[in-house]
């Protein structure tokens, strides 16, 4: 009885121990940027796919832009920021497939984008972007789209 009890606690705490490393995961390359990076920095690639809805995130950004799209429940890509940035831009390219963009800030804030002007790929372009680690959800419009993509952060 003893034995059990112990080894319940042990299993606890090594599930509660890897909780953080495991919410810190994506389903592909991740960025590491510091003010100044190189293009070659600043690009990963993935693939759309998937049926979850990214509207279960949130229906709306900070700015009250829709969040939409269909993706996976784990996010696609980290970006670990070094430094503040100013400005950024992060946008998908697909050569115009209909993707979405859904960023979530080390505070939980979200930015949420979809087309860019007449081009059905999606981007963010904002201000005041925080040291941090943010998850990166590429979406696609309608779900179990899939298609290969090229993320880019743009200073």
């Amino acid at each position: 009885m003893v034995r059990q009890g112990v080894r319940g606690v042990i299993t606890l705490i090594v599930a509660l121990c890897s909780m953080p490393v495991l919410s810190q995961t994506a389903n592909f390359a991740s960025l590491n940027l510091s003010p100044g990076f190189s293009p070659s920095q600043g690009q990963v690639s993935g693939h759309t796919g998937g049926a979850y809805s990214l509207s279960s995130i949130a229906n709306s950004d900070r700015n009250n832009d829709p969040c939409i799209g269909f993706g996976d429940p784990t996010p696609d890509h980290l970006m670990v920021l070094e430094a503040n940035f100013p400005s950024l831009t992060i946008g998908v390219n697909t050569g115009g497939k209909d993707t979405t963009l859904l960023i979530q800030f080390p505070n939980n804030q979200l930015l949420c984008g979809d087309d860019t002007g007449s081009n059905k790929d999606a981007s963010i372009t904002a201000q005041n972007w925080p040291a941090g680690t943010y998850q990166i959800w590429v979406g696609a419009f309608e779900g179990g789209q899939r298609w290969d993509y090229t993320l880019t952060a743009v200073e």
